[in-house]
Parts: structure tokens; C-alpha cells; sequence
């Protein structure tokens, strides 16, 4: 007897604090077409330290911008972004980077040279590192963010170092935290 008050006790107690939790869903802002094609795009299974993906928003018009190195990935984002309520339509202008064996050399070299770095830890956590590292035909670019300006100086100087690199371009910006 007991055993079914408290059932009931806990079931009354879940009814009556349901309008609150309700309500508390409710008030969050919807979140804006950016925040969702971002959200998105992040989320993609083969998204990794050497794709860099970005977008363009005009409207109800998305257009998608990068560099990937599955071909794949390009459709992928094209598909999850044209999925998003509010999309009308997507642009895709993603570039598939060449599939070749000195490229994904140099990647994993420039991996290791700049995330070896002391310090440099910190931007390679999490699921999506914040230095991206793009080689196409062995000249590399460097995409992303760090904390400091010596950061974004020593990941070009390391990158600089990897055999078989023809040229470095640094597009990593400093934003501080």
C-alpha cells in the first residue's frame, strides 16, 4: 500500500511540475539560420583537421565555401544544409582537394609539426580542432584560430619546416579568449 502511495505521490509531483518544463522549453530562442547550417556542418561524421568548411548566407540562399579532402563530404553538406528549415537553396562551392599520396603526407607531417607544439594542445581538443590544416598539390594553408599572435607565428614557422611543402600561407586569426 505504501509502495503505490509513493507511486502516486511521484506521478502527481511529475504532473504538476510538467507546465514548468514545458514552459522552460518554450522560452528558448529559436535558433538562427546561421547557428543551424554551423551547427550542421560541424556534426558531419567526416569532418576532420584537414577539411575546412565555411558558408555564405543571402537570404534564404546558402551558399557553401572550403576545402575537403572526401569527395563525399562535399555532398554531405550540401544534403544536411538543403534539409534546414528556411533553406530555399544551397550553392555548393566546395572544393574537393586532389586525392594524392604526397598530399596526405605532408598533412599528417604538418599535423604532427605544428600540434606538437608546447601549448599547442589546447587547439587540437574537443571534436573540431581550431587550427584546420589544407594541402593541395604540397602547398598548405592554415585556417582557424589561436589565442595568440606568437601561436599563429610558430604554426607557420613549424608548417614551414615539413619536407616536400612548396609554400605556407597563414590564414589563422587571433582571437583572444
Amino acid at each position: 500500500m505504501k509502495m503505490k502511495t509513493k507511486i502516486w505521490g511521484i506521478a502527481i509531483a511529475a504532473l504538476l511540475l510538467l507546465p514548468l518544463f514545458a514552459q522552460a522549453s518554450t522560452k528558448r530562442q529559436p535558433a538562427s539560420l546561421e547557428q543551424q547550417v554551423r551547427h550542421e556542418l560541424l556534426m558531419l561524421p567526416r569532418f576532420n583537421v584537414f577539411d575546412n568548411l565555411a558558408f555564405r548566407i543571402e537570404g534564404a540562399r546558402v551558399v557553401l565555401l572550403g576545402e575537403v579532402t572526401w569527395p563525399n563530404l562535399k555532398n554531405e553538406a550540401g544534403r544536411v544544409v538543403r534539409a534546414i528549415p528556411g533553406v530555399e537553396a544551397v550553392d555548393n562551392r566546395i572544393e574537393v582537394l586532389p586525392l594524392s599520396p604526397l598530399d596526405n603526407r605532408i598533412r599528417y607531417a604538418e599535423l604532427r609539426a605544428i600540434y606538437r607544439q608546447p601549448g599547442f594542445q589546447k587547439y587540437g581538443m574537443g571534436t573540431q580542432p581550431s587550427i584546420r590544416i589544407i594541402v593541395r598539390n604540397g602547398n598548405v594553408t592554415l585556417e582557424g584560430v589561436v589565442d595568440r599572435q606568437t601561436d599563429k607565428s610558430v604554426a607557420e614557422l613549424e608548417a614551414k619546416t615539413v619536407s616536400g611543402v612548396f609554400s605556407v600561407t597563414n590564414n589563422l586569426r587571433v582571437v583572444k579568449p
